[in-house]
C-alpha cells in the first residue's frame, strides 16, 4: 500500500467514517425522541377529554360529543375520532377515520402502528363499552427524519471536502521531497551527475536529504575512480590478449604436431597390426595342421601351448587394431539387413568347444516380438556380442549363460532392441564394476594372469554401443554371477511375428531336457511350428508313439558305466532320436542311433533344429524303393516351353509321369490338386519366380514340406546354393542338364533309376564352345544339339525348329526392354533365350545370349546394348538356317502347337 493511499485513508476515509457513524446515531436518537413526544402528547391529549365524553354518554347528552371530539381533530396530527359503544355501533365519527379496528378485549389503552398511520384507541370512564378511537397520520414525522437525513448528508459532504483539501496539501508537501529524493536516485542510477537537494523545514526530511546529497557525492567519485580504474585494466588486458594470442598459435601449432603424431601413431598401429596378424594367421593355421598328424604326448602339450599363445597374441592384436580405430575416430558403422536370431546363434556357436569343456548351459532367446527383418551392422553387433558372451563362458565355471534379445521400444522407422548375456560365473563388487569399462583394465588384477585378456575388449565395446546409439551397463553380485546389458537402435518396423519356418502338423515329440530355460525355450519353438510336445515326466493322456524323440543326455549319461542304458532306450523307442550333447564331437562315445537320428551339438541352433528335423521328417515318410507297379510323378515348371520338353522328353520311362507347368501359378494350382512326388522347377521366371512358387508350396499342408525340390537354372555358383537351400530347395541342376546328373539325382532323393541310359553320341567335330572365337562358332550344331538331347538326333531336331520360332517374340521383348529401360524386364528375356539355347545345337546364338545376360548382371544395361546387333545378327541367322531346311516351317509350326496344347 503507498504511502498516499495511507494518508487518504487515515485523513480522509477514517474520520468521514466516524462523522458518518455520529450523524447516524443523532438521526436515530432525534427520531426516537419526536416518535415518543407525539405518543405522548396524544396520549395525554386523549386522557384528558375521554371523562368528559365519558360523562356526557352517561348522561345521554350526545350533542356534548361533537364540540369534545372536535377539540382532539384540532389536533395537527389527528386526522379523525371515532366513539364506539360495544365495539360496534358507531355513536360518533369526525373527519376521515380509515378502516379503524375492533376495541380491544382487555379494557386497556392501545397504540397499532402502521407505518404512516397510527390509531389510539382508549375507554370512556363512566361509560360501559364506550371507547375514543384517534386516526393519527404519522407523515410528518418521516418528513422530519428526511430533513434531518439531508442535513447530516450535507455537513458529511462539508466535513469530506474540508478534510479533502487538508489531507491533498499535507500529502503534497510529504511526498514532493520524496519524489525529488527518488529522481535524483534515478538520475544517480543512469549515471548523470544529480544537483544537490534543497533542505526541507521538517527535520527528518531534512536529515534524508543530506544523506542523500552525500549519497551522490559519494556515487560521482566512486564513478570517477572506477573509470580510472577501467581504464588502466583495459589497457593491461590488452597487453595480456597480445601474449594469450601469441601463446594461441604456439599451442595450435604444437597441437597440429600432436594430431600429426596422433595419426600417424594410429596409421603405425593399423599397419603393424596387420603386419603382425598376417605371420600370425599362418601360424595359427600350420598349428591346426599339425595338430592333426601324429605326436607324442608331450609335443601336443607343446602345441597346444603354441596354440594358446597364437590365440592370445591374435586376440591381443585385434583389439589393439579396433581400439586405434575408434580413438582416431575411423570406425565407420554400416547399415546392412541383420537376422538377430542367426547373429545370436552364430556367436553362441562360436563359444561352443569352451562351453562344452566347462559342460556349460549356452541358450539364446530371441523374444517373438524382434522384427525379422531389421538394418544395422551385424559385424560390430556380433563383436560386442562375442566380446560379452566369451566373458561370460570365461568367468563361469559350472551353471549357465543366456542370452535374451528382446523389444524395449518401437519408433516409427526405428527398433530400440535390448539385449542380456547374464551368467552364473563368479560376479565381482560394485568397486570393479566402476571401473570395469576402462581401457586395460579388469575386474581385478589377478585375472589377466588367471583368466587371460588384456582389458580392451569392454571399452571397445562400450564405445561401439555408444557409436551405435545405445547404452551399455552390467548388473553383478559377488558369486552369483553377472548379467551386461545394452541397447541398440536399429532401423525397422514393428509388424506382426514372421511366419513359422516350418508347420510339423500336429506331430508328438517327446522332449528330454533336463535345463529348464532350453525345455522352455525348445517347447515354444516347437509349439509355435505346430507339433505337440510331451514331458517325459508329466505326458499327457492318450498319447501314442512319439514321432521324434529330442533328448538331451547328460554328461554322466554318457559316460561308458552308463552308456549301456541310454542305448537300450534308444534300441526300444521305435522312433528317430535327435540327440542334443554338450560335449566336444571327439569325446563323445560310439553308440547308435537304430530308428534313425542325428547327433546335434549345443548350444543348438534354429536353423540346425530346423534342417534336422526337415531331414528326418524326409527320411522317416520316404517310401522305400517303388515296386515296379509304383508310379513316381514329377512336375517340371519352366516358362520356356524347350526346356519343358526336354526335361519331359529326358525324364519320360517306365513308372514314372510327367506334368509340365509353364508358370509358378500354374505350378501352385496343380499343386492344390494333384500329389507329386519331386518338382523340377526354374528359378527365373516372369510373375512368381522359382523361389517364390517354392517358399509357397513349402506352406501347403501334407508332404509338401518334405517333398524334394530340386533348382534348374542355368547360374548356379557354389555360393548360391546355400541361399537355394535356405529358401526351401534340396538340391540343384545347372543347365545344360546332363542325364548322368539328372540320373543321380533321382535316385538320390526318390531311388528311382532312369529305364535307359544315354545313346552313343558321335564325337563333335568342334572345338568346346567357350575355347572358340565367337565369330569362329558355327550357326547351328545337330551333332552338339544331339548330344545335348541325350542322344535323341529327332528331339534336337524338334527342339531346334522350336527355338527358331520363338526368336521373333523373344527379339521383340527384348527390343521392347531396350526401350523401356527396364532392366527386370531384359534380364527374364535374356535368361529365358540363354536357356533355351542350352538344349539346342546353336553356338554362336548361345555363347552371345549367356555374354549378354552375364553383362547384365555384373554391369548393367549399358554394359551390353552395343553386343545388341550382334545377338540379333545371330538369332537372324538360325531363323534363316532353318528356313532353309526341307519342310522346316510344316514341321516347325506342328511341333509348336503341339507344344502349346501340353500346356
Amino acid at each position: 500500500m503507498t504511502l498516499k493511499t495511507r494518508l487518504m485513508l487515515t485523513n480522509l476515509v477514517l474520520p468521514l467514517l466516524l462523522l458518518a457513524m455520529v450523524i447516524g446515531v443523532v438521526l436515530v436518537l432525534a427520531g426516537q425522541r419526536e416518535r415518543t413526544a407525539l405518543e405522548t402528547h396524544l396520549t395525554q391529549s386523549a386522557d384528558l377529554l375521554a371523562p368528559s365524553l365519558g360523562t356526557a354518554l352517561a348522561d345521554g347528552d350526545h350533542d356534548a360529543l361533537a364540540p369534545l371530539a372536535g377539540r382532539l381533530l384540532a389536533l395537527a396530527p389527528v386526522r379523525g375520532v371515532s366513539v364506539q359503544v360495544d365495539g360496534k355501533a358507531t355513536l360518533l365519527e369526525l373527519g376521515t377515520a380509515r378502516d379503524l379496528p375492533s376495541p380491544p378485549a382487555d379494557g386497556t389503552l392501545r397504540w397499532i402502528d402502521r407505518g404512516r398511520q397510527w390509531i389510539l384507541q382508549t375507554p370512556l370512564p363512566l361509560a360501559s363499552g364506550a371507547w375514543l378511537t384517534l386516526d393519527i397520520d404519522a407523515s410528518s414525522l418521516m418528513l422530519a427524519h428526511y430533513q434531518h437525513l439531508a442535513i447530516g448528508a450535507l455537513a458529511l459532504l462539508l466535513a469530506g471536502l474540508l478534510l479533502f483539501g487538508v489531507t491533498f496539501a499535507w500529502m503534497r508537501h510529504l511526498t514532493q521531497p520524496l519524489e525529488e529524493t527518488c529522481r535524483m536516485l534515478d538520475q544517480l542510477t543512469s549515471g548523470i551527475p544529480p544537483a544537490h537537494l534543497p533542505a526541507p523545514v521538517e527535520p527528518e526530511l531534512a536529515a534524508l536529504t543530506h544523506r542523500i546529497n552525500r549519497l551522490a557525492d559519494h556515487q560521482v567519485a566512486a564513478r570517477d575512480d572506477l573509470e580510472a580504474r577501467i581504464t588502466q585494466v583495459t589497457n593491461e588486458l590488452q597487453t595480456a590478449m597480445e601474449t594469450i594470442e601469441v601463446q594461441n598459435i604456439e599451442l595450435d601449432l604444437v597441437h597440429r604436431r600432436a594430431l600429426e603424431a596422433n595419426r600417424a601413431e594410429s596409421a603405425f598401429l593399423a599397419n603393424m597390426s596387420h603386419e603382425i596378424r598376417t605371420p600370425l594367421n599362418g601360424i595359427a593355421g600350420f598349428c591346426r595342421l599339425l595338430g592333426r598328424s601324429r605326436l607324442e604326448p608331450r609335443q601336443r602339450e607343446w602345441l597346444e601351448h603354441v596354440q594358446r599363445a597364437c590365440d592370445t597374441l591374435l586376440m591381443l592384436v585385434n583389439d589393439i587394431l579396433d581400439y586405434s580405430k575408434i580413438e582416431a575416430g575411423c570406425m565407420e558403422l554400416e547399415s546392412t539387413p541383420l537376422d538377430m536370431v542367426a547373429l545370436v546363434d552364430e556367436v553362441l556357436g562360436l563359444q561352443a568347444p569352451l562351453a562344452q569343456q566347462k559342460d556349460l548351459q549356452l541358450l539364446g532367446l530371441v523374444y517373438d516380438d524382434v522384427p525379422p527383418t531389421l538394418r544395422g551392422d551385424p559385424l560390430r553387433i556380433r563383436q560386442v556380442l562375442t566380446n560379452l558372451v566369451n566373458n561370460a563362458v570365461k568367468f563361469t565355471d559350472h551353471g549357465e549363460v543366456i542370452v535374451r534379445v528382446m523389444v524395449e521400444q518401437a519408433r516409427p522407422g526405428r527398433i530400440v532392441l535390448r539385449i542380456t548375456v547374464s551368467d552364473s560365473g563368479i560376479g565381482m563388487t560394485e568397486q570393479a564394476r566402476q571401473r570395469l569399462f576402462q581401457a586395460f583394465r579388469q575386474a581385478e588384477a589377478s585375472h589377466s594372469r588367471k583368466f587371460g585378456g588384456t582389458g580392451l575388449g569392454l571399452a571397445i565395446s562400450r564405445q561401439l554401443v555408444e557409436q551405435m546409439g545405445g547404452e551399455i551397463g552390467v548388473t553383478s553380485t559377488p558369486g552369483q554371477g553377472t548379467t551386461f546389458f545394452f541397447t541398440l537402435m536399429l532401423e525397422g518396423h514393428e509388424g506382426e511375428p514372421p511366419p513359422p519356418e516350418m508347420f510339423l502338423d500336429g506331430e508328438q515329440i517327446l522332449l528330454e531336457e533336463p535345463h529348464a530355460p532350453t525345455r522352455w525355450a525348445l517347447r515354444h519353438l516347437l509349439t509355435r511350428w505346430g507339433a505337440q510336445v510331451i514331458d517325459r515326466d508329466h505326458p499327457a493322456e492318450g498319447t501314442c508313439m512319439p514321432s521324434f524323440l529330442l533328448m538331451a543326455p547328460g554328461a554322466e549319461e554318457l559316460a561308458e558305466a552308463r552308456l549301456a542304458a541310454l542305448q537300450q532306450r534308444l534300441d526300444r523307442l521305435g522312433c528317430p532320436a535327435l540327440l542334443l550333447v554338450n560335449t566336444p564331437p571327439l569325446d563323445l562315445p560310439e553308440f547308435s542311433l537304430p530308428h534313425g537320428g542325428e547327433v546335434l551339438g549345443k548350444p543348438l541352433s534354429r536353423a540346425a533344429l530346423f534342417r534336422a528335423l526337415q531331414r528326418q521328417r524326409r527320411e522317416f515318410s520316404r517310401p522305400r524303393l517303388p515296386t515296379p507297379t509304383d508310379t513316381t510323378r514329377l512336375l517340371v515348371v519352366d516358362d520356356t516351353d524347350t526346356n519343358r520338353r526336354l526335361l519331359q522328353a529326358m525324364l519320360e520311362g517306365p513308372g514314372l509321369e510327367v506334368t509340365l507347368a509353364a508358370s509358378g501359378e500354374e505350378a501352385l494350382a496343380l499343386a492344390r490338386d494333384q500329389a507329386f512326388d519331386m518338382v523340377l522347377i526354374d528359378i527365373r521366371m516372369p510373375g512368381l519366380d522359382g523361389i517364390a512358387t517354392t517358399r509357397a508350396l513349402r506352406r501347403l499342408e501334407g508332404c509338401w514340406q518334405t517333398l524334394p525340390i530340386i533348382a534348374v537354372t542355368a547360374h548356379v555358383p557354389r555360393e548360391r546354393r546355400h541361399e537355394l537351400r535356405e529358401a526351401g530347395f534340396d538340391d540343384a541342376l545347372a543347365k545344360p542338364l546332363d542325364h548322368r546328373q539328372l540320373t543321380r539325382l533321382l535316385q538320390h532323393h526318390l531311388g528311382v533309376t532312369l529305364a535307359g541310359t544315354e545313346r552313343p553320341v558321335p564325337p563333335a567335330s568342334d572345338a568346346p564352345v567357350d575355347r572358340v572365337a565367337e565369330t569362329e562358332l558355327p550357326v547351328v550344331d545337330l551333332t552338339l544339339g544331339t548330344r545335348l538331347a541325350g542322344g535323341r538326333e529327332a528331339l534336337a531336331q524338334e527342339l531346334l525348329a522350336g527355338l527358331a520360332a520363338s526368336l521373333g517374340d523373344s527379339e521383340a521383348a527384348i527390343r521392347t526392354a531396350v526401350d523401356r529401360q527396364d532392366d527386370h524386364a531384359l534380364l527374364d528375356a535374356l535368361h529365358a533365350l540363354n536357356g533355351a539355347c542350352r538344349y539346342c545345337g546353336v553356338p554362336r546364338l548361345g555363347l552371345l545370349a549367356e555374354t549378354l545376360e552375364t553383362r547384365l548382371r555384373a554391369s548393367g544395361m549399358h554394359a551390353m546394348t552395343a553386343r545388341l546387333e550382334d545377338l540379333f545378327t545371330a538369332m537372324r541367322e538360325v531363323q534363316a538356317w532353318q528356313t532353309a531346311q526341307p519342310s522346316s516351317t510344316t514341321n516347325a509350326t506342328a511341333r509348336v502347337s503341339s507344344s502349346v496344347s501340353d500346356r
